[in-house]
C-alpha cells in the first residue's frame, strides 16, 4: 500500500474566528494564542466576531529586521490587496500606507501555535511532524479509510480549520515532496494519484513549486527556466553541476523520484486505541469508563503478542483543539485493564484543576509507549503465595502515579565506606543494587544527611562516653557498643580523618549510632550523631 502524506499549510496569519476577512487578531504575533487552540472558546464567540464591522479593524501587517532593516514579513489579506507585499521596508510601507496596523513577528509565538496546531492534527494520525515555520506534514497511511478516504480526510481537516479561524491549505500525494511543492500553489492540484506526481507539478513555477528562495527564483526566472517543466527538460548532469544538488534533491522529492523523510514530533506509539465521540465528555467517570474499555482493547492484543504494559498514554482531544495528555508506568510489566484504569485515576486525581476539560473531550485515545515480555500463567491454589508480591507492585504503580515517581523509591547498596554514600536511590520495582553486601555491623533504620555534632563526656580520655548533649537535650548511657572504624575512601579523593562509630543507648531504651571523628584535612574532630535506631 503506498505511503499518502498530507502537508496542510496553516497560514502565518490566523483569521479571527468567523470572520473569514484574513486579519490577524489584535495580539496574536506577540506571544498570545488565538482562541482556538489551548484555551477554548464560546460558540457566541463566532457571531460577534462576523458581526465586527471590518471598518472598524485596520489591516495588519508584521515585520522583523533583516540585514540591518525592517522589513515586512507577512501581512493579512487586505493589506494584500493595498500592494503591501513581504520585502518591502517598514520606513515605506508606513509612508504609503499609514492607516495599516504594523507590528513586530514573533517566530517564537508562531512556533507555539504550530505545535498547538500539530497537536490538533494527532486526531487524524499519530505521524505528524513539522514543515518549516508555518507547515504540517502528516502520515496518513492507514488512517485515511477512517475518515471516509484521503478526500473526504482533507475537507474535514480543512474545514475544521478553518472554522476555528486559519487560512489553510491541504494537499494530499503519495509522496511528501509532491505534496509540499502543491500546497500554495494557486491552480495546483490538491489531490494526486499514485503516478501522477510529475503531471502533477511540471506546470507549478519553480520559486513557489520548489520552495527556492527568493534570489535563486529570480536567477532562474532570468535564464528563461520558470516552471518546473522546464528544469525537467535540462540533462540532469548540466543541472547538477549548474545549480548545484539541492535543485536536482527538491526536483526529484516533488517529482517522487525521491522520498523525502519525514520527523515525526512525537515517537510512534507501539499500539493505539482510540473512541470517537458523538457528544463530548468531560466528568472523570466517563472518561475512566472510556479509558477502561480502551485498556481491555488493548490488553487483548498485547496478551495475543505475549507482552505487558510499562507505559502507557491517555490523549483526551478537547473540542476546542486543546489536547490533554495524561502518561502513566508500570514497575512490572501489565495486562490487566481494571490495574491500567485504576493508574489513570490517580492520575486525574494527582492532576485535580490542572485538566479543563471545557466544552468537553470528543476523542480518547489509549496508547503503548513501552511494552516488556510477559508469559501467560495459569492461576491456581498454589499462586496465593505469588499474589502479595502482585499487589505490592500495583500500590507501589499507584503512589509513583499519585504522588509522582521521585515520590516512591528503593535502595540498592553501594561499595563505598562512608555510611552517607553506601547506597543509592532506585526504582522500587525491576532494579537491583550493583554494589557488594559486605558483613556489617548494624545499622540504624534513620541515617540524617549530615550528621549532627554532640557534647559528650567520658570518664577517662578516649575511653566510653557516660553522657551527651544533642539538641540541647541531656541524655545519660545505659550502653555503648563499639567501636566500629570506618576509614576514608583516599583513592576516590575523601581525604576526611576515620571515624570510630558506637552503637549507644540510653537510660530510657533510646538507640542511637554515634561516632568519634578524629582531626583531618578540612573535618572537624569531636563526637557527632549519625542515625537512630528503631
Amino acid at each position: 500500500m503506498p505511503r499518502t502524506d498530507a502537508s496542510a499549510r496553516p497560514d502565518l496569519l490566523p483569521v479571527p474566528l468567523g470572520a473569514g476577512n484574513g486579519h490577524r487578531p489584535p495580539d496574536a504575533g506577540r506571544g498570545h494564542t488565538p482562541p482556538d487552540v489551548g484555551r477554548g472558546y464560546k460558540p457566541s464567540d463566532v457571531g460577534q466576531a462576523a458581526d465586527m464591522p471590518e471598518a472598524d479593524i485596520p489591516p495588519l501587517a508584521l515585520f522583523t529586521r533583516e540585514d540591518r532593516a525592517e522589513r515586512i514579513v507577512s501581512s493579512c489579506e487586505r493589506a494584500e490587496a493595498l500592494g503591501l507585499v513581504p520585502g518591502l521596508g517598514l520606513a515605506e510601507a508606513r509612508a504609503r500606507f499609514p492607516h495599516v496596523d504594523y507590528r513586530p513577528a514573533d517566530a517564537a509565538a508562531d512556533r507555539r501555535l504550530l505545535d498547538a496546531v500539530a497537536d490538533w492534527c494527532d486526531r487524524y494520525t499519530p505521524l505528524v511532524a513539522l514543515d518549516g515555520a508555518d507547515g504540517l506534514v502528516l502520515d496518513l497511511t492507514g488512517a485515511s479509510h477512517l475518515f471516509g478516504g484521503a478526500g473526504a480526510l482533507r475537507d474535514d481537516l480543512v474545514s475544521r480549520l478553518e472554522r476555528q479561524g486559519f487560512a489553510v491549505e491541504a494537499a494530499v500525494a503519495a509522496h511528501p515532496g509532491t505534496a509540499r511543492a502543491c500546497v500554495g500553489v494557486a491552480g495546483a492540484a490538491r489531490l494526486v494519484a499514485s503516478g501522477d506526481e510529475r503531471a502533477a507539478v511540471e506546470g507549478l513555477p519553480v520559486g513557489s513549486g520548489l520552495r527556492l528562495d527568493t534570489e535563486t527564483a529570480a536567477r532562474l526566472h532570468r535564464l528563461g527556466l520558470r516552471r518546473v517543466r522546464d528544469l525537467l527538460a535540462l540533462p540532469r548532469a548540466a543541472l547538477h553541476r549548474r545549480f548545484g544538488p539541492d535543485i536536482a534533491r527538491r526536483l526529484d522529492e516533488a517529482t517522487g523520484a525521491a522520498r523525502r523523510p519525514i520527523e515525526p514530533r512525537r515517537a510512534v506509539a507501539l499500539l493505539i486505541r482510540e473512541r470517537r465521540l458523538f457528544e463530548p465528555v468531560s466528568l472523570p467517570e466517563d472518561i475512566l469508563r472510556i479509558a477502561t474499555h480502551l485498556a481491555a482493547r488493548l490488553c487483548e492484543t498485547l496478551a495475543e503478542r505475549g507482552e505487558g504494559l510499562r507505559e502507557a498514554e491517555l490523549a483526551l482531544f478537547r473540542v476546542d483543539g486543546h489536547v490533554e495528555r495524561l502518561l502513566v508506568r508500570s514497575g512490572a510489566p501489565l495486562r490487566d485493564p481494571a490495574r491500567i484504569a485504576r493508574l489513570f485515576a490517580e492520575r486525574l486525581k494527582a492532576c485535580g484543576d490542572e485538566i479543563d476539560a471545557g466544552f468537553g473531550f470528543d476523542l480518547l485515545r489509549l496508547s503503548v509507549l513501552a511494552a516488556d515480555a510477559m508469559a501467560d500463567r495459569q492461576e491456581d491454589l498454589e499462586d496465593a503465595g505469588a499474589r502479595p508480591a502482585e499487589e505490592l507492585g500495583a500500590l507501589i504503580d499507584r503512589l509513583g502515579t499519585r504522588l509522582g515517581e521521585s515520590a516512591v523509591f528503593a535502595f540498592a547498596p553501594e561499595d563505598r565506606h562512608r555510611p552517607e554514600a553506601a547506597q543509592r536511590r532506585v526504582a522500587p520495582i525491576g532494579t537491583g543494587g550493583s554494589g557488594v553486601e559486605a558483613d556489617l555491623a548494624p545499622r540504624p533504620l534513620r541515617l540524617f544527611a549530615r550528621p549532627e555534632a554532640v557534647e559528650a563526656t567520658a570518664e577517662v580520655p578516649d575511653g566510653p562516653i557516660r553522657q551527651f548533649r544533642w539538641r540541647r537535650a541531656f541524655y545519660r548511657v545505659g550502653r555503648i557498643e563499639g567501636p566500629e572504624r570506618i576509614a576514608p575512601e583516599w583513592w576516590l579523593g575523601d581525604v576526611g580523618a576515620s571515624r570510630d562509630y558506637f552503637r549507644v543507648e540510653d537510660e530510657a531504651g533510646r538507640r542511637y549510632w554515634l561516632f568519634r571523628q578524629g582531626a583531618g584535612e578540612g573535618a572537624p574532630s569531636g563526637w557527632f550523631l549519625h542515625g537512630l535506631f528503631a
